[in-house]
């Protein structure tokens, strides 16, 4: 199951995954991106889905177990960037609504993947948390987002530590300038922390699906508890 589906990262993902042989419920808001992200796969589903809705979520693993029995693989990408300024020039219903889906969306998902792989026989599967490079270090002017992607890291940790005993794997990937529409404004110019406005460099978003490929495809004693990909030259190690 890949969130997010109908653009982006979570399309790269979600194709990357179908073409090597995965069957995958596509999950978004908008029912067209990913009917356009299915492209007629046979083993594609798509499922529109607000990750932030309890009742949504349930239905759409319904939707799951009764198309194929069990869920073995969440990719859990659907998010945004929320507002933008100062902590004091944030809208306290923008903050809420960025916090419902950016990190109770993902607790949710996680919830009933993982509620999924401990009842089912065999036991067990993998969760994979879209963390960002924002999880590590903000941008300037991004409370909201960047304070989710952090709180990602503790639910990822959390989820890798409860779900050893159901043969449950979680890590995490934190990208950085993949080229997708969300991210077209960084390689025009993207705000620094001395105030500055920069291109930065991008990278290829088909090495992210490659990426979650390879951590998807590992047996289930093994995991990748941290993975981060960006492009070589952009401003993260030593940002600012």
């Amino acid at each position: 199951m890949v969130t997010g589906a109908g653009s982006g990262i979570g399309r790269v993902v979600a194709r990357t995954l179908l073409d090597d042989g995965w069957s995958v419920a596509l999950a978004g808001r908008r029912p067209e991106p990913l009917r356009d992200t299915a492209d007629g796969h046979p083993e594609a589903l798509a499922v529109p889905t607000d990750v932030a809705d309890p009742a949504a979520v349930d239905a759409l693993f319904a939707a799951v177990r009764e198309r194929w029995g069990r869920v073995d693989l969440l990719f859990n990408n659907a998010g945004g960037f929320g507002p933008a300024g100062t902590p004091d020039e944030i809208d306290v219903d923008a903050w809420r609504a960025t916090v419902d889906v950016n990190l109770t969306g993902s607790f949710l998902c996680a919830r009933a993947a993982f509620a999924a792989m401990r009842a089912q026989e065999p036991q067990g599967g993998r969760i994979i948390n879209n963390g960002s490079i924002s999880a590590h270090a903000p941008r300037p002017g991004s409370i909201a987002y960047t304070t989710t992607k952090h709180a990602i890291t503790g639910l990822t940790k959390s989820i890798s530590l409860d779900g050893r005993a159901f043969g449950i794997a979680c890590g995490q990937i934190d990208i950085g300038n993949a080229a997708t529409d969300m991210t077209a404004g960084i390689a025009a110019g993207a705000r620094q922390a001395d105030g500055s406005v920069r291109p930065e460099p991008t990278f290829d978003a088909r090495h992210v699906g490659e990426a979650v490929r390879h951590m998807a495809n590992l047996p289930l004693g093994a995991n990748v508890g941290s993975l981060t990909i960006t492009a070589t030259a952009m401003p993260f190690v030593g940002r600012g």
